[in-house]
């Protein structure tokens, strides 16, 4: 079991900048290779980035390339989504999520283990 606890939503105005963080519990956090996924207002479930599990590997959406940059500290249980130049349309709630696959997979299913989410709010 993997419980993931998210935090570092707010409300910014367009072209600020946010640092997401998901805390997660138990000694298997190197088992899982990490995603964020995002939420907006009627809107599905969108893959945002992922992360490796030694961190060495990232994917992102093509929408975030370039302002968006997931890592990971596994000493600490933690990962990271550091979100630059935000745009209104980035808003929605965040989730990070746990899975075992070793490649990057944008696909709901493939990820076990989901965090509460964190709301993040872009005003332009």
């Amino acid at each position: 079991q993997v419980q993931l606890v998210e935090s570092g939503g707010g409300l910014v105005q367009a072209g600020g900048s946010l640092r997401l963080s998901c805390a997660a519990s138990g000694r298997t956090f190197t088992s899982y290779a990490m995603g964020w996924f995002r939420q907006g207002p009627g809107k599905e479930r969108e893959f945002v980035a992922w992360i490796g599990r030694s961190g060495g590997s990232t994917d992102y959406v093509n929408s975030v390339k370039g302002r968006f940059t997931i890592s990971r500290d596994n000493a600490k249980n933690t990962v990271f989504l550091q979100m630059n130049s935000l745009r209104p349309e980035d808003t929605a709630v965040y989730y990070c999520a746990a899975t075992r696959r070793v490649y990057s997979t944008v696909d709901r299913s493939d990820y076990a283990y989901w965090g509460q989410g964190t709301q993040v709010t872009v005003s332009s």
